[in-house]
Order: C-alpha cells, then sequence, then structure tokens
C-alpha cells in the first residue's frame, strides 16, 4: 500500500517564535488581573463538568443555548472580548473558519450554536475535551487517512439532521500576521468536508477570525497557538495582553449546486476569508445565487466593506 505523504494528512504552518509578538510589543495587565482571569478561567471548566452532565438531557434548543453560554463565559474569563460583525443564515450551514488559536472554537461557538470538527488530540484534554464529546464534535483522526469518507459522512449527516457544523479546514493554526503569506499552510483550505455541503444542498458560511490588540490599535499574534507552542504558553500570553480583541466577520453564503467541485468551492470560501481574488473560482464552482441574509462581506472583492453587526463585550 502506497504511504500518504504526511504533510497531505497533517499539514503544518511555517510559523516560529519569530511570528509571536516580541517582549513589550503587547501592552499587559497586572499580575493580579492575570490570577484573577486565571481563577475565573479554572472556574468555568469547572462550570463545564456541570455543562458536560446536562447537555444529554437537554433539549437542543436549550443545549445549544447552554453551549453558547459557556463559550460566552469562557471567553470573557480569559479577558477576551468578542466583536461580530454580519448574521448567519437561519438555516444549517457549513461554517469555515481560519485557525489561528484554541480561542477560535470559543469564538465560534459563542457566535454559532454547531457542532465542530476537531482533532481527536483534543478528546482527551481534561474538561474540553469532556465538552466537546457531550456537544457532538466530530473528531478526526489524523492517523487514518482512510477514515476521511467516514467523517465528511458524519458532517452530512449533521447536516441532513438540520444541524450546523463548523471546521477549520486549513488544518492547522498558524499566525496569520501581516504580510505572513509564507506561514500560510500549503495547499489552503482541505476540500473534503465541502463535500458534505455539496451532498446535502447546504450553504457555505466563510468566518474570518481576527485578532486584535485595541491598546496599541492594531492586529496582533498574541493569541497564536502555534505549532511549536505549548498550550500552558499561549494561555499566558492570552491572560496577560491588554484589551485582546477577536473579531468574527460573517462573509456572505455560498450556495453550492449538486455538481460543484468541492476543490473549488474550498477555494472559493478561502477567498473570502483571506480577503484575495478567486480567479473566477465561484463561477467554476457553480455556486446558485440563492438569497440570503445580508452579507457582512461580500464575495469575493479583494477589498470587502464590513457592515457594521453587534458587539458582545466579554472583557474580563
Amino acid at each position: 500500500m502506497t504511504a500518504v505523504p504526511r504533510d497531505l494528512w497533517r499539514p503544518s504552518s511555517g510559523c516560529g517564535d519569530d511570528c509571536l509578538p516580541a517582549a513589550g510589543e503587547v501592552p499587559t495587565v497586572p499580575m493580579a488581573r492575570r490570577v484573577l482571569r486565571l481563577v475565573a478561567a479554572f472556574g468555568m471548566l469547572l462550570a463545564g463538568i456541570a455543562v458536560v452532565v446536562l447537555l444529554p438531557v437537554l433539549p437542543s434548543r436549550e443545549r445549544q443555548a447552554l453551549v453558547r453560554g459557556w463559550a460566552r463565559g469562557t471567553a470573557r474569563a480569559f479577558g477576551v472580548r468578542l466583536v461580530v460583525r454580519g448574521r448567519l443564515p437561519r438555516r444549517r450551514a457549513l461554517l469555515v473558519a481560519n485557525h489561528v488559536s484554541w480561542l477560535d472554537i470559543l469564538a465560534v461557538l459563542a457566535v454559532a450554536p454547531t457542532r465542530m470538527v476537531a482533532k481527536r488530540e483534543i478528546r482527551s484534554w481534561p474538561v474540553v475535551g469532556l465538552l466537546a464529546a457531550a456537544a457532538g464534535t466530530v473528531f478526526v483522526d489524523r492517523s487514518r487517512p482512510l477514515a476521511l469518507p467516514s467523517t465528511v459522512g458524519r458532517v452530512a449527516d449533521a447536516l441532513r439532521a438540520g444541524r450546523s457544523v463548523a471546521v477549520f479546514p486549513e488544518g492547522t493554526t498558524w499566525c496569520a500576521g501581516n504580510d505572513a503569506t509564507d506561514c500560510r499552510p500549503g495547499g489552503g483550505f482541505r476540500p473534503a468536508t465541502f463535500q458534505a455541503a455539496i451532498d446535502t444542498g447546504s450553504p457555505v458560511v466563510p468566518l474570518r477570525l481576527t485578532y486584535r490588540c485595541e491598546a496599541i490599535g492594531s492586529t496582533t499574534t498574541a493569541a497564536a497557538f502555534l505549532g511549536a507552542d505549548t498550550l500552558l504558553r499561549s494561555v499566558a500570553r492570552v491572560v496577560a495582553a491588554r484589551e485582546l480583541v477577536v473579531s468574527v466577520t460573517i462573509a456572505g453564503a455560498l450556495h453550492p449546486a449538486r455538481d460543484a467541485d468541492r476543490r473549488l468551492l474550498a477555494r472559493a470560501a478561502e477567498s473570502a476569508v483571506h480577503l484575495v481574488p478567486a480567479a473566477g473560482a465561484v463561477a467554476r464552482a457553480r455556486l446558485r445565487p440563492v438569497p440570503t441574509v445580508t452579507p457582512a462581506v461580500a464575495v469575493p472583492p479583494p477589498v470587502p466593506t464590513p457592515v457594521a453587526g453587534r458587539e458582545l463585550d466579554l472583557a474580563a
């Protein structure tokens, strides 16, 4: 049997420690404030145990609200403010986003009551893994490439059941810093899960996640969780940062035709997330112009203008 190249199944970024902020670049809060944030975050993890117990016995709507509330509360505990621009479609959809940090999961769950697609390793994380499993997360075993069709099938089943599903199709985190094009994972958005949207006639909604330090008025990589990083080190940077904001920009939904090409659909979604021209991918992917809610970002202009949306103040 021919071995599957490691970099195709386990993508990696070109990020290193030089992608992280230099000492003193990001203003920090006093040590006492950091300790309070850590205590609050630990309290939210303990609350997650109660969430895990309650989820199986709650109706769908209450279960989704509980997960969303837990995610918002946990983001608040870490001192992160969440800004949302745009609105999600009312119907179920495949949500696709760029991947910068472990905070991305909280940001998506705080915005959308959705099932997540995550690597199997998260299943073993304390409390978070239990919560993810109880919330119906679809875990991907990246050591078994032949299991990928089964994973896509489970995503399609969730969509058919009326549940939205969120995935990070870059397959790994990266810094997403300014002019950091060399750091972007090779191959772009992986197209496999897009097939689930095509098979079920579900819209694809691109989400753009950006991190900004309001204290200095610019984007920051302080929240980035890089391959060589440790979770504790990343958490320490987040709780120390002053006025850290994560923005979730909801782009216009893409409506694939039944015979759409998943690779071209993935490229179209990627262009909306990273604000680069799609080079005609939208047209070639045969995306139906089905009306939806007014998009926050037109797809796919090189420089779209966001529509002011709602802001959820989650600062600790």
